[in-house]
């Protein structure tokens, strides 16, 4: 067993198994404490939601409650191994909220026969919770789970595989296109993967700017293109009318490469096809699509982000997810909707510009960080992503419609 393994199952095993618990947060020593909590105390509140159903948020944690529900299906890299398999990854979600955000989380793990089972099973305690945070499920299953969820529930229901890539993936592009000395409406992009991160991150960068007839986006078989007929519908919305079927054909001129796919897949060769200023965003985890210093020895005139926290510019969706949360709730939004998710992109964006704190700089081991090639997105333990970006997701949501509620004190007052 290697040393790293160890340490993993042994931090997962003791002193005590898993990684959250669950904690009182009022006090129950006395006769009187627990007259309150339970019974006859408990009625109180009881009748007061009963009364008026948003009181809820006033007498329980729903509030501040966000679930992680997976069925196990597509766990990190490692594929399709069942719900229970995938609890540790959950556990880790709610650890990640907890930490960033301070939001309360559980996770779920559901076992289906059919995709409508699942659907229904979270729609069905969906009210406990004041949002849910879908996880691990595979494509295109988790598309129309989303969709179903987000039109019966009433409250936030986010895939973060999805939409958190894309936020943080939008938020470096957009930055390092900016360096680059290159526009979004006009560049060439390619896309190497066709599954839920791929497939959110084009739309996502079409709603900022991008032009679909410039995304190439490439499956295991190649590019995705007009006479194919092997394309599911969210594959098809891709399908460039094209003579091109390589990824060496696409990429020549392009001016970024957006991996979400597998190790290795990007050659050096490809990679010297590229235009002038290239940007690469090799994601595939732990093994990117190409390694760094491979690429950085094949062009000198790159900006490259990975998924890996011991290269710069990591696109981490722990930038977004917990703050995206966090503002939803603070407005009680009903959903999470495109405004929310262009307010947060712009908030990562903004705040990868603004001086970095020296606590920032401790924490990552550096000297200095600065806005450019090497720092296009901040780093994930930067203490300011929780009120900047959860701030400009709640202003979205009360804009656009969504909140319950007004903007909180404490982001008026920050």
């Amino acid at each position: 067993m290697s040393d790293f393994r160890k340490q993993a199952l042994d931090y997962h095993e003791f002193p005590r198994p898993g990684k959250i618990t669950i904690e009182l947060s009022k006090p129950a020593e006395t006769s009187k404490d627990l007259a309150l909590a339970y019974s006859p105390g408990v009625a109180e509140p009881v009748r007061a939601i009963a009364e008026n159903p948003d009181d809820v948020y006033r007498f329980t944690g729903k509030g501040n409650m966000v679930a992680v529900i997976s069925n196990g299906t597509a766990i990190l890299g490692l594929g399709n191994l069942g719900p229970m398999a995938s609890k540790p990854v959950m556990e880790g979600k709610a650890l990640l909220f907890k930490r960033f955000a301070g939001l309360d989380s559980i996770d779920i793990e559901v076992t289906h026969n059919t995709t409508e089972e699942f659907i229904n099973t979270v729609a069905s305690i969906a009210d406990s919770f004041g949002g849910i945070n879908l996880e691990d499920i595979k494509a295109p299953e988790c598309f129309e789970i989303e969709k179903a969820l987000i039109e019966r529930c009433d409250i936030p229901v986010f895939h973060d595989d999805q939409h958190g890539t894309a936020i943080v993936t939008a938020a470096g592009l957009l930055n390092a296109l900016e360096i680059q000395g290159k526009e979004l409406h006009k560049a060439h992009i390619v896309c190497l993967g066709a599954g839920a991160a791929a497939i959110a991150c084009m739309e996502l960068l079409i709603k900022c700017g991008a032009q679909r007839e410039n995304i190439y986006m490439l499956d295991s078989k190649g590019v995705i293109h007009t006479r194919r007929d092997d394309l599911n519908e969210y594959k098809m919305a891709f399908a460039n009318n094209t003579d091109k079927r390589t990824l060496e054909e696409v990429i020549t001129e392009a001016d970024v490469f957006i991996g979400v796919s597998g190790p290795n897949l990007l050659s050096a060769e490809a990679l010297k096809l590229m235009a002038p200023n290239p940007i690469v965003f090799a994601c595939s985890n732990p093994d990117p699509e190409i390694k760094p210093e491979l690429a950085w020895a094949v062009r000198k005139d790159l900006i490259m982000a990975t998924g890996r926290s011991d290269y710069p510019n990591q696109v981490n969706n722990v930038l977004c997810f917990p703050f995206i949360f966090r503002g939803a709730l603070d407005v009680r939004a009903r959903r999470i909707n495109d405004e929310m998710k262009l307010a947060a992109v712009t908030a990562i964006r903004e705040l990868a510009k603004l001086p970095v704190p020296e606590q920032v700089l401790a924490a990552c081991g550096v000297d200095s960080l600065e806005f450019g090639a090497d720092y296009i997105i901040p780093k994930p333990l930067d203490p300011r992503l929780k009120t900047h970006v959860a701030r400009a997701v709640a202003q979205a949501a009360v804009n656009s419609g969504t909140a319950r509620i007004d903007l909180p004190v404490k982001y008026l007052e920050d």
